[in-house]
């Protein structure tokens, strides 16, 4: 899946959880997602930091990232067969976010899994 692939897939599964997402169109949308970051974070700093339109738009941004980003993190998990829960682990520091990035890295699980068949790269 390319980049363009991948951003257009997550965002026309805006708020999809279910299915399976391939490691290409996680890390493609995660790499999207801190581009519009840094982008973001320039723009509102060129602004003064003090700009509240700017300070809005980035706002906005971040909100429309969020839904996207976590439905695509969900649907990876899945993708290795695990449930989306698991995506709280999160919340234990160090230890949640070193499993969550070894378990994104993880080849997706062959054939179908209990969340239905792998997705087409």
């Amino acid at each position: 899946m390319t980049f363009q692939e991948s951003v257009s897939s997550c965002f026309n599964k805006y708020v999809t959880f279910s299915g399976r997402a391939t490691r290409s169109e996680y890390w493609w949308f995660a790499l999207f997602n801190i581009i519009v970051s840094v982008v973001l974070n320039i723009v509102v700093q060129a602004g003064g930091g003090e700009s509240v339109a700017l300070n809005l738009v980035a706002a906005v941004a971040s909100l429309a990232l969020f839904l996207p980003g976590l439905a695509v993190s969900v649907r990876r998990l899945h993708d290795i067969d695990k449930a989306g829960w698991w995506l709280l682990i999160a919340f234990i520091p160090l230890i949640g976010f070193i499993l969550l990035l070894i378990w994104f890295c993880t080849k997706g699980s062959v054939g179908e899994n209990r969340f239905g068949f792998p997705p087409q790269s």
